[in-house]
């Protein structure tokens, strides 16, 4: 499949507003297409972006335009990061298409990128399961050399805070990446107290695993469902460690 056809084809949301800018400076530069050409192709879909939920293609193209807005926060561009990523590309997009997904994030990475406009939009499409498992990869791949830059924590709280993440939520997965500085992650990552009785903790554990279960993202994707396949087992890493804590 050309990279224009891979592009082009099989999206919604994402060929217009804010991203449709980004990934349109793409094809451009990829294609001796003038630019009216591709003016004219993304306006006709514009018309009608709005109106269509979001396909695997709009799901696939945010995460990558997400990638680069937070692996640039920090002004470098970690080989750990990269090569955390390169993986991550080919079980989502198959061989040939994540070369050209790689591409497109070596293309994002040189262009400005706000954060909020583009998490706003995704956050109109993208229903909030799939939003939650979407930060939790920023997370993962921040955090792919052992530690999430400030630079990075700070944009990709942006980048919640505008797909309208509740803070709960947030901290609750940012808590899994922090057990070695915050004593009381395991609380967080179940959204309780640490004065919490034992029969709270139980009932957070069920509330909690409920919310993360795999099943809650089966439409967005193999990487995705894999994401919530961790997110649900830190909660239970959570409750085994809050359990032995305590005797439970």
């Amino acid at each position: 499949m050309s990279l224009g056809k891979w592009i082009l084809g099989g999206l919604g949301f994402v060929v217009g507003g804010p991203i449709g800018a980004l990934i349109g400076v793409f094809i451009a530069s990829m294609f001796d297409e003038s630019k009216n050409t591709l003016n004219n192709t993304e306006s006709t879909r514009t018309t009608n972006y709005a109106r269509r939920r979001a396909t695997q293609g709009d799901i696939s193209v945010s995460i990558i335009v997400l990638l680069a807005c937070v692996i640039k926060a920090d002004g470098r561009v970690l080989k750990a990061e990269i090569n955390y990523i390169k993986p991550f590309l080919l079980r989502t997009f198959g061989e040939e298409q994540a070369k050209q997904a790689l591409a497109l994030l070596k293309q994002l990475l040189n262009e400005h990128i706000d954060p909020v406009a583009v998490s706003r939009q995704i956050a109109q499409y993208i229903n909030y399961s799939t939003r939650l498992e979407l930060v939790r990869l920023l997370l993962e791949v921040s955090n792919s050399d052992g530690d999430i830059a400030p630079q990075e924590l700070n944009v990709i709280e942006i980048i919640a805070t505008n797909m309208a993440v509740q803070q709960a939520d947030y901290h609750s997965l940012l808590a899994l990446y922090q057990r070695h500085k915050d004593v009381n992650w395991a609380y967080t990552a179940l959204e309780i107290s640490p004065s919490a009785t034992n029969d709270e903790v139980k009932k957070a554990y069920r509330r909690m695993a409920m919310k993360y279960h795999p099943d809650k993202v089966a439409n967005a994707g193999e990487e995705l469902r894999k994401q919530a396949t961790d997110k649900f087992r830190g909660i239970n890493e959570a409750y085994e460690h809050i359990k032995k804590q305590r005797g439970m």
